[in-house]
């Protein structure tokens, strides 16, 4: 087997696999079986792979160049996509939010002829995402539960996001099946060798792995996705996000219900002393988050204030919260000589963003 030094993340791609004759659909599930199977080559399983042994659409993505691409079947539901996640889930909970009890998923996607639209509900992506923030929310707010927050809370938003924690989730099953012992005959690990006879860099030969099972049963379960929400900690800086929110939470982001996050918020509102300092932080090394949640949250966040400000001023604060953080590249792009109007500029919103905080 073909292995990456340094595997990029990957990424998903949805194919039709019903719809044609079974045969077709056949030659189909396998070429995608053994694609897949190839998931620690990474980048670099179109190398292993010959051109008569792909689909036409599959030949089209491994003719981008080295991308770690999973191939998986297009269905309404999503439910390929989210099995992972689905599986994951106590079977309470599934129950709770009326989905169905399924057999036990497998990863990566290897055969599957049967469609799984018929056997899930038409809003299966979403009883999932409810039943999913419904397991996490404890180790995102511990100790306020989930209904004291409005449904465009954005710590609730990013629990329902599924496509926030598919790359943890993705990860965890990676490093669980790297683990598995290895079977047949020691290979020597080195690179294989190109036709012009260079070596392929960043990769090489190693022996293949036995499958097995990465969790069994709800106690398993339980574990790994514990393991979930700290690998999302990890690659996503979870916790920062988490206490950016926290910290500039807004009235609106409360629902009538009592909490002890709603009663902090509370007392350093009404705290007749409460001194606020504004600072805008440059943050290294974050997942963005991209979705249709992100302008609610930014709404939420900044929304308000940004009303009150000149249109230049407004334009740096965009520019900051766009991930532009260089003084020189911000300048450039506001048209100014130098950084020295951009630093005096972001001075003064400094000064009037800690006197609105303090008076709201």
């Amino acid at each position: 087997m073909l292995r990456a030094r340094e595997p990029e993340a990957p990424e998903f791609v949805t194919l039709p696999m019903s719809g044609g004759n079974s045969e077709s659909t056949s030659v189909l599930v396998g070429q995608v079986a053994k694609w897949n199977m190839q998931w620690e080559a990474a980048q670099f399983r179109r190398r292993v792979m010959a051109e008569e042994d792909l689909s036409p659409r599959m030949l089209a993505i491994a003719e981008q160049g080295d991308v770690n691409v999973v191939f998986i079947p297009r269905t309404r539901s999503r439910y390929h996509e989210y099995a992972p996640l689905f599986h994951l889930l106590p079977r309470t909970v599934v129950e709770r939010h009326g989905l169905p009890l399924l057999h036990g998923g497998h990863w990566p996607f290897l055969a599957e002829h049967t469609p799984v639209d018929p056997y899930l509900p038409t809003n299966f992506a979403e009883a999932l995402s409810r039943a999913w923030a419904s397991v996490v929310w404890h180790d995102l707010m511990s100790g306020s539960p989930m209904a004291a927050f409005t449904r465009d809370d954005p710590v609730r938003l990013l629990a329902h996001n599924l496509d926030f924690w598919l790359p943890a989730v993705t990860s965890v099953l990676q490093e669980s099946l790297s683990k598995f012992p290895q079977v047949g005959d020691v290979v020597t690990a080195e690179p294989p060798r190109l036709v012009d006879g260079s070596p392929l860099t960043g990769t090489y030969w190693d022996a293949p792995r036995q499958g097995g099972d990465v969790w069994l049963g709800e106690t398993d379960a339980a574990g790994v996705r514990d393991r979930v929400v700290d690998q999302a900690d990890a690659d996503g800086k979870l916790r920062g996000i988490i206490e950016a929110i926290r910290t500039n939470r807004v009235a609106d982001d409360f629902s009538d219900r009592w909490s002890y996050a709603k009663e902090d918020f509370e007392r350093k509102v009404h705290h007749k002393r409460l001194k606020i300092k504004v600072t805008f932080v440059e943050m290294t090394d974050v997942v963005p988050v991209h979705g249709p949640e992100t302008e609610v949250i930014g709404r939420v966040l900044v929304g308000d204030f940004l009303t009150l400000l000149k249109p230049k001023d407004r334009e740096l604060i965009v520019l900051l919260y766009s991930g532009m953080t260089s003084f020189t590249d911000i300048a450039e792009q506001m048209g100014y000589a130098n950084h020295s109007a951009v630093s005096k500029r972001l001075e003064r919103i400094r000064k009037r963003a800690a006197d609105f905080f303090e008076k709201s």
